[in-house]
């Protein structure tokens, strides 16, 4: 495995060693030791997979108690992986930084804790699987503008399928109240 940084601080693009021949291919999603010994020491404490029509946009969403980090890749079709910064005091805070991931391309992002996700699906169905470090705990999720001009994500959809919570999602600065705090 390859960890490779990413222009926003503590995002990463998580490359496996796909090892192929005729019968298909082998990779390890995950490997705790091969992680660590590349500076991305991951505790594992849920595994998420969801389903999402082509066109849909998901996100972006946070949690502030027991905020997750999560390591999302694509298990099948494409999606337009996004991380936000709101982390209140960060350098680079609502700054953003996109990947495309794919099924073919098997790569992974790593979000830290204290940054929003969302992602667009590219294709006409597209799966997401995601492990998080901590456990989902509705009464801490925040849901962030996917269109926040103040962000200015340039999201490759231009009338997206959005969730009813999505849709109704404030403005960054309306939340700054709510954010979680940037620790150098």
């Amino acid at each position: 495995m390859r960890v490779v940084p990413t222009p926003l601080a503590g995002v990463l693009v998580v490359e496996p060693h796909v090892h192929r021949d005729a019968r298909g291919f082998f990779l390890e999603v995950f490997h705790a030791g091969r992680l660590a010994a590349e500076g991305l020491a991951i505790e594992v404490a849920q595994h998420n997979h969801s389903c999402s029509r082509g066109g849909t946009l998901r996100g972006l969403h946070l949690q502030t108690v027991e905020p997750q980090g999560k390591l999302v890749r694509c298990v099948a079709g494409e999606i337009f992986d996004v991380a936000v910064d709101v982390r209140v005091g960060s350098p680079a805070f609502g700054r953003w930084h996109a990947e495309r991931l794919s099924a073919a391309d098997f790569r992974q992002l790593w979000i830290p804790p204290g940054f929003a996700h969302g992602f667009a699906a590219l294709a006409d169905e597209v799966q997401v699987e995601y492990l998080c470090t901590a456990p989902y705990h509705a009464e801490g999720e925040l849901a962030v503008r996917w269109d926040d001009p103040e962000i200015g994500i340039e999201w490759p959809l231009a009338d997206p399928l959005l969730s009813a919570k999505d849709a109704a999602a404030p403005r960054l600065a309306e939340l700054a109240d709510r954010l979680p705090r940037y620790r150098p």
